[in-house]
């Protein structure tokens, strides 16, 4: 089993993918690789990222569409200076955007 780091990303922090055209904001964090063996191989082996890092799930976008990413921290930059994050799920998560970042929403509970 790998050993977990601290995650340098936050839920509610906007970010964007390092290689590649798009940014999301994120709305959980597995410690360490946590998704199928499959989904890691389809990833050419040049790029596939490291399994002991955090893995962050996002609200994403690109210029095409919206979308749920999961993606390693090394490929994770911060990007709080674009703007709110145009996804459709965003309310069901987060209250609101404020200074560069979005707030979490509190589960209701019946």
């Amino acid at each position: 089993m790998a050993e977990a780091r601290q995650a340098k990303f936050a839920i509610g922090d906007v970010v964007k993918h390092r290689l590649f055209p798009f940014r999301g904001v994120i709305f959980d964090v597995d410690p360490v690789f946590n998704n199928t063996e499959e989904w890691w191989l389809s990833i050419p082996p040049d790029m596939r990222p490291r399994k002991d890092q955090p893995f962050y799930h996002l609200l994403a976008e690109n210029a095409q569409s919206s979308y749920v990413a999961y993606v390693s921290e090394q490929n994770l930059l911060p990007d709080p200076d674009s703007g709110p994050v145009n996804h459709p799920d965003i309310k069901k998560h987060f209250a609101g955007f404020r200074n560069g970042r979005y707030d979490w929403r509190a589960p209701v509970r019946m």
